[in-house]
């Protein structure tokens, strides 16, 4: 998580399009006294049984959870609540050999979802892509996969990333390469909130992740006077119109509101004098956006958020 970091730092420094405010970021943390606990559960839209499956399931559902905004009324409840009653129907349905052959219709039947879903085809790729790496090297279990990581979560976001292409969510900004690593790092953040960070959700080093920068979290962050946008950038937004993947404009936005929470992550530690969690900061900044019905988001066709 060091390059991630470094990475968005280096970003924030150079940034054209997108600036990181520190009295912004002063006036947050002044005004937070504590950050609310990580309730994963979500009412009880994911899969639990304490074990290996839901293991599988957070692998699969993190594989997928990724671009829901071209579709209206498509969001990540769907995904993980229609995974969940696949499950429940058949516990066989996350199986490597299974994953490796679905089909666009077929996913959309797993999910009950009566129409074409944004990127299927990539989402049917990354599918076949779990599957066939989870078989040749971790015994068709991502449980094992886990195992391997020594209860490190900067390991587990490494191995992720080593093994699946799909989860390589990196660019090159103005010569330099930026990693991101949002869905390699969701899951040790699942992981570890799912298990309440134990069994195989315990590690050692969670404090090391950083958020997961998506598209609510800079919007919520500019709310709060923390991100400032160019007229360019603010105008495309509030039109509604995409911005290209890999562009200076989407990695700045990403990059920069990493190196802002990790900034107000480190005042708001200092002023409580306990730990606080980039886990715990970015559940709250995200919370807070999807409450907000007028919140307006980049958007960006992206399998990586």
């Amino acid at each position: 998580m060091d390059d991630v970091r470094a990475s968005s730092a280096w970003v924030a420094s150079h940034s054209s399009h997108v600036v990181v405010d520190s009295s912004g970021i002063e006036k947050v943390a002044e005004t937070i006294d504590t950050i609310p606990k990580v309730n994963w559960d979500f009412e009880g839209i994911h899969y639990f049984d304490n074990g290996p499956l839901t293991v599988q399931y957070l692998f699969v559902l993190d594989a997928l959870n990724f671009c829901f905004w071209p579709d209206k009324d498509l969001n990540y409840d769907n995904l993980a609540a229609g995974l969940k009653a696949a499950l429940l129907n058949d516990k066989s349905v996350f199986d490597v050999d299974r994953l490796q052959k679905y089909t666009g219709p077929e996913l959309r039947e797993l999910l009950k979802w009566p129409r074409p879903l944004p990127l299927e085809d990539e989402r049917v790729r990354l599918l076949h892509e779990v599957g066939f790496e989870l078989e040749r090297s971790f015994d068709g279990k991502a449980s094992n996969l886990v195992e391997s990581c020594g209860k490190s979560a900067v390991k587990l976001v490494a191995l992720v990333t080593r093994h699946f292409p799909g989860f390589r969510d990196h660019s090159v900004y103005k010569g330099h390469q930026v990693f991101l690593y949002k869905r390699a790092q969701i899951f040790a953040a699942d992981l570890w909130g799912a298990f309440g960070g134990q069994g195989y959700g315990e590690f050692y080093d969670i404090g090391s992740i950083t958020i997961m920068a998506d598209y609510i979290v800079p919007a919520v962050l500019r709310q709060l006077g923390v991100l400032k946008y160019s007229a360019t950038l603010a105008s495309t937004i509030e039109a509604n119109s995409q911005i290209d993947a890999g562009s200076e404009e989407e990695v700045e936005l990403r990059a920069c509101s990493i190196y802002a929470v990790e900034k107000m992550k480190e005042l708001i530690s200092m002023k409580s004098g306990k730990q606080v969690l980039s886990i715990e900061l970015d559940l709250w900044l995200w919370s807070f956006g999807i409450q907000c019905p007028t919140l307006q988001h980049h958007r960006t066709l992206s399998i990586y958020y």
